[in-house]
């Protein structure tokens, strides 16, 4: 059952399936974050809506319903002749949800709207009589006021009668069960909103935290519309680009004074590795340079001992920097950033917190994130991109010297060298990095994904080697490695984390083992695309037969099968075999923006303005 949603820049969001249903806890019209961007709760389950037409009432869940998407998801049902269509969006900035009715009747009908009402952090269920409501009756509305919180939830409707009616209701969530997850939760119908419809027209039915709304809703909408428009014409792309791009901006949000990035919805918070390898398709190449700025700014204030955090979490908003990988991509993502804009007076203004993570590197840091005698990086379990743990186990343990790790960290310190010499400081890092380069080939005799262990897994890691700016292996090794890649791990959604020949493969998410243990071992990643197809058209000196190439077989497919009503957003992860069941959340961060990135720099060729001051030979100052 696909599934859309629509966000409001907080962290907040609502979603539902096309079909209008519940099938996980995280599903609702109204989830509020609290604390922008974490904390979410639930507070508008869903509303059921009923037609009477001269005596007869159809509930329009069971009518048929059409989904379509057009800058915001709408459902679309024809009863007896009555056209009935609803829009679902929120006000930017505001834990506000808005359902946009527009009907089409040549006869008098009357509308029941019934909201179903919860009060729970949406990791959460609700028990049975958990809390109470009071409800505070005003003209063309009600104040529903749980007794487990203090907020209060606003529901409007112009020109309508309200009658309480509180009754609960047991819901049963399919999707949350098929992930062994808690699935049966207990929801609350408050009330009734009757409103009597003699012509076509078009009403607004609003849930809302804040303690003011303008009054003027379809102020709102428009607001909205043109905010949309407005961002993706800034970009300068064509119309192609625009439901991804449209797409991104649900993962930016406020935090703080600044911006961060959810990492997927539903389930996410924001994460600073998923932030940093999102940021160039969801800032840079859609132009949002100074949201990008906040963001390195924000994350750059979280930066300790020369750690970058891997997440914030949902429930405090704690940092837990439990990463060896993101402290690196955030020094690439700086120099991503500068490639765009030549922004001279943040690199100054950043460079220490740069050379800081260098430092950390070199002499050691937490979690054993060390250089070993040998140049290389080593690390404890658990901290590259597959981190998975189940109690003390990793099942994709990776630990000591991973391979992305070293690619990162070799391209940190080309980067830092050259951002030195543009800079007029000491060159620290180029002759570090040519003793890396050198340690490392001496050791990367096989395509290994851990190097001191001789691990052979074949992981889609080592395209790192090939994608990143700064590559360390020859020519012949990095088209070797993008021909062995694409023969084993290339699907239709993206790269399987586990090549189908290995023995600990798994085809599907779910099956009769803790879906984490198929989570890195086959299990299909969309984001990976990005780098695969960098390095695919790198491999190929971006000749214009190969960039068309790898958009009629990298990235078309997957366009076809999301079909026209698609929203732009794309799935964390699909299975590891066809016909690869989309899992996961139904909307990644990195899943989009690296796929919205690689089709832009990479397939269109489209490089960041100050690409050549950067990536030059000739330091340029």
């Amino acid at each position: 059952m696909r599934e859309w949603i629509v966000t409001n820049g907080l962290g907040g969001y609502a979603s539902l399936t096309h079909s209008n249903s519940n099938t996980r806890k995280f599903h609702g019209l109204l989830i509020a974050s609290l604390n922008p961007p974490t904390e979410r709760w639930v507070f508008v389950s869903n509303v059921e809506d009923k037609i009477q037409i001269t005596d007869e009432i159809y509930n329009l869940k069971d009518v048929k319903g059409r989904f379509s998407y057009d800058l915001f998801p709408s459902l679309s049902y024809d009863v007896e002749g009555v056209n009935i269509k609803k829009t679902f969006f929120m006000p930017h900035g505001k834990n506000v949800s808005v359902i946009r009715y527009s009907i089409k009747t040549d006869k008098p009908v009357t509308f029941t709207h019934a909201p179903v009402i919860n009060s729970r952090h949406f990791y959460d269920i609700t028990n049975h009589n958990k809390f109470s409501v009071r409800q505070d009756i005003f003209e063309n509305g009600v104040c529903i006021t749980p007794s487990n919180i203090e907020k209060t939830i606003k529901i409007m409707l112009h020109n309508s009668t309200y009658k309480p009616k509180e009754h609960w209701k047991e819901f049963y969530y399919e999707k949350d069960r098929e992930r062994n997850d808690s699935h049966i939760d207990n929801n609350l119908y408050v009330g009734n909103f009757f409103k009597e419809i003699k012509e076509s027209t078009e009403y607004y039915l609003i849930f809302s935290l804040e303690n003011k709304i303008s009054k003027n809703i379809s102020s709102l909408y428009s607001e909205e519309v043109r905010r949309k428009k407005d961002l993706f014409n800034r970009t300068g792309l064509s119309s192609d680009f625009e439901k991804l791009v449209l797409s991104t901006d649900n993962f930016v949000v406020r935090k703080g004074a600044g911006k961060s990035v959810i990492a997927g919805y539903h389930w996410f918070g924001d994460w600073g590795r998923d932030t940093l390898i999102s940021l160039p398709g969801i800032t840079l190449v859609t132009s949002r340079f100074n949201i990008a700025k906040e963001i390195l700014l924000g994350l750059k204030e979280f930066c300790h001992d020369g750690l970058i955090p891997n997440v914030f979490m949902d429930r405090n908003s704690e940092a837990a920097y439990n990463t060896v990988d993101a402290a690196l991509w955030y020094i690439d993502r700086v120099f991503q950033y500068l490639k765009y804009t030549n922004d001279r007076v943040f690199l100054n203004e950043i460079w220490h917190t740069l050379k800081s993570i260098i430092d950390a590197y070199v002499d050691g840091t937490d979690y054993g994130i060390c250089m070993d005698d040998d140049f290389l990086i080593s690390h404890g379990p658990g901290l590259t991109w597959m981190d998975v743990k189940l109690g003390d186990y990793h099942p994709t343990p990776r630990t000591r010297k991973a391979v992305e790790i070293q690619a990162l960290w070799y391209n940190a310190l080309r980067i830092m060298s050259k951002l030195a010499r543009m800079s007029g400081k000491d060159d620290d890092y180029y002759n570090l990095s040519e003793e890396v380069k050198e340690s490392f080939n001496s050791q990367f005799n096989q395509q290994y994904d851990v190097i001191d262990n001789k691990d052979l897994s074949f992981r889609p890691n080592k395209i790192f080697l090939v994608s990143l700016d700064f590559p360390m292996i020859d020519n012949t090794l990095q088209e070797k490695i993008v021909k062995e890649v694409q023969k084993k791990l290339v699907t239709i959604f993206g790269l399987r984390t586990l090549s189908p020949d290995d023995s600990r493969y798994k085809k599907s998410y779910l099956g009769e083992y803790n879906r984490d243990i198929a989570y890195h071992n086959g299990t299909v990643w969309p984001w990976l695309m990005g780098p695969f197809i960098k390095s695919f058209v790198k491999v190929k000196n971006h000749e214009p037969t190969w960039r068309k190439h790898a958009f009629e077989n990298f990235l078309e497919p997957m366009f076809h099968v999301f079909g026209k009503n698609w929203d732009g957003s794309i799935y964390e992860i699909f299975d590891g075999d066809s016909p690869y069941a989309p899992r996961g959340c139904i909307a990644q961060a990195w899943s989009v923006a690296e796929i919205l990135r690689a089709w832009v720099e990479d397939i269109e060729n489209i490089s960041p303005t100050y690409e050549d001051i950067f990536t030059s030979h000739e330091v340029r100052v």
